[in-house]
This record gives structure tokens, sequence and C-alpha cells, in this order.
């Protein structure tokens, strides 16, 4: 028997006129989900990068020190879902830094160059510490300030600091310890004060202006009157400053007496811990420092280097740990 094929799709595409079609069912909705599909897509290779470089600064405080060197605390709020991110630094010449996480969780950090690269470990905001030497230069007695900053901030003063110049006008002023403590809003701002011991016959608290805010010059006219009077006070101060004269005292053993009477200001922790290195034999390791004294690693480290800046004691390395030892050849400022 003849089979004959029957070809089906011949019969229902091709009209009696010879023309071809071809069957559109399905591709309507394909045409509408492809436009969408892409648009997806673009969002998500555009949100990439935004995640990346998500973080922004919620809080800048600012330490100038005796030496000029000047510590950084931020508080930054970054992306959870992001391992790490990159940070800006002030300047090139950093040391101790370290970032702390939620929880007071210590995270890894790398530097390179002026900016740092941190692991944020699930941490929305991250607190953030360094020094820096980048920021404060000195040319004869006069000591400048300069910063580029992202957010307001914070600045601390030295004690016995005396404002000769200042290129942006504080939001507040206000006295803490002797040290004056101004508010700065965001951007580029320039100090310039001087060092100088006051002698007793300093002008009492109740003109806070002749302590150290003088401002000399301006580019808009109620600046120039400002900063007028307040050279004008700057002045009048300038001629009760003292020269600072310094002896150095040799101890080849420091003892505590010794070295609470040579730093009077010393605070009790810092007592504490330096009558612990004493009884130790002169030296102890920085995580026996944290075990005696039950204190996280950042809040430990600060108290080391605050008693390094006084000349209180030395860090030196030892198998891959901090060994902080007491030293000689204090200076006495009389």
């Amino acid at each position: 028997m003849n089979q004959e094929m029957v070809v089906s799709y011949r019969q229902d595409s091709i009209q009696e006129d010879g023309m071809l079609f071809v069957r559109t069912e399905g591709i309507p909705p394909t045409m509408i989900k492809a436009p969408i599909i892409l648009a997806g897509l673009i969002i998500v290779t555009a949100a990439i990068p935004l995640q990346n470089s998500f973080s922004s600064t919620k809080a800048l405080d600012l330490i100038i020190f005796q030496d000029g060197s000047t510590h950084v605390s931020s508080l930054i709020e970054v992306d959870p879902l992001e391992p790490d991110f990159t940070v800006n630094l002030f300047g090139n010449s950093i040391d101790n830094l370290v970032a702390i996480g939620e929880n007071d969780f210590l995270l890894y950090t790398e530097t390179i160059g002026s900016s740092a690269l941190v692991e944020t470990f699930g941490s929305s905001t991250i607190s953030l510490d360094y020094d820096t030497h980048d920021l404060v230069s000195k040319e004869g007695r006069i000591w400048t300030f300069s910063i580029q900053a992202p957010s307001d901030y914070t600045l601390l003063m030295p004690q016995n600091s005396i404002i000769v110049g200042m290129s942006a006008l504080p939001q507040n002023m206000e006295l803490i310890n002797e040290q004056t403590k101004f508010s700065f809003q965001n951007g580029s701002n320039e100090v310039n004060y001087i060092l100088g011991t006051p002698t007793s016959s300093q002008p009492s608290s109740s003109e806070p202006l002749d302590n150290s805010l003088i401002f000399i010059g301006g580019a808009i006219a109620s600046a120039g009157i400002i900063g007028a009077i307040f050279l004008r006070k700057f002045q009048r101060t300038s001629k009760k400053i003292e020269t600072v004269q310094t002896q150095k005292i040799s101890i080849e053993t420091p003892d505590p007496e010794t070295i609470f009477r040579l730093r009077p200001n010393l605070r009790e922790d810092d007592k504490e811990i330096v009558n612990f290195i004493f009884n130790n034999g002169g030296q102890a390791l920085e995580s026996e420092l944290r075990k005696k004294f039950l204190q996280p690693r950042t809040t430990m480290w600060r108290a080391v280097k605050r008693l390094e800046r006084q000349g209180i004691i030395e860090i030196v390395k030892k198998d891959l740990q901090n060994l902080v030892k007491l030293k000689g050849g204090l200076e006495e400022e009389n």
C-alpha cells in the first residue's frame, strides 16, 4: 500500500496566492518582557558601583597635640552588605590606625597611601581612629593646621595655644580643661596658632574670647571687623606670654613618684598603668595590660599612646606583640 506524506505546517502557512505567513502566537509577550529585562540589567549594573562607594561620615573629631600630630576620630556609615570599603585618610603619614565595627569588633584594615581598606564584617557603622602628622606644619613659632573636611567637625586645640589666624568662622567655641574646642562646617579651613605658657595674670575666663580666638582679616566686611577686634585682644594677651624653659632630667630607672612629679596632669587610669609596669619589672606586654585592667584593645592602645607622647614609656615590637617599657630622659617644664 502506498502511503502519502502530508506536511501539515505547509498547509497552515501557505495561502492559495502563494504568500508565506509566520505564526505570531507568543511573540507579543516576549517583546514586552525583553525591554523590562534589559532595563533591570541596566539598573543592577548602575547600582553596583554605588554600593561599592557608599559611605558617609556621621561624626568627625580632631585633637591637636603639642608636637603637632593630630588624632582623628570618625564615625562612618557604610553598606553592611559590602565586604569592604575604602576611606580617604588625612595624609600619608598615618600611625595607630584602628577600625572598630558594631559590638566593639576589631576590623581588619590595610593602609594604601592616603587611603585605607576596611573590611566591614556586616557592620553598618564603623569607628575609625588614627594619628596623622600631615595636618599641622610649623614655620618659626607659628603652627598651621590645614584641612579639607568632607563633613562638619570639631577641633580641640593644644593647651596654652593662642590663635593668631583663622580662615573660617567656627560655629561654636567652648573651653574644656583649659583647651579650646571649635566646631566647624565642612570645607577648607586653616588655623594658625602659637604655643606659650600664660602667667597667673592672664585675663579671666569671664572674657572667653581673650583665651585664644583672634581673627586676622577676612573676605567680607563682618569677618574683617571681627578679625580687627580679636587682633587687639591678642596684642594685649601676647605681652603676658613668657618663654617655656625646658630642663632635661636623666633618670636611669624612673619610679612612679618621680614620673608623677614630672607629669602632674596624668589621668588616674594612666597612673595605674605606670604603677603596674613599674611593679612588673619596668616593662609589660600590651596584652598583659589589657588582661590586667579588663580594657578593650583600642582603649588600652590609646592609653599607651598617651603615655608615649608624654615621654613616659616606649613601645617596641617583640614576637609580633607590643612591649611597653618605662623610659628615662623625661623633660620637666618649669
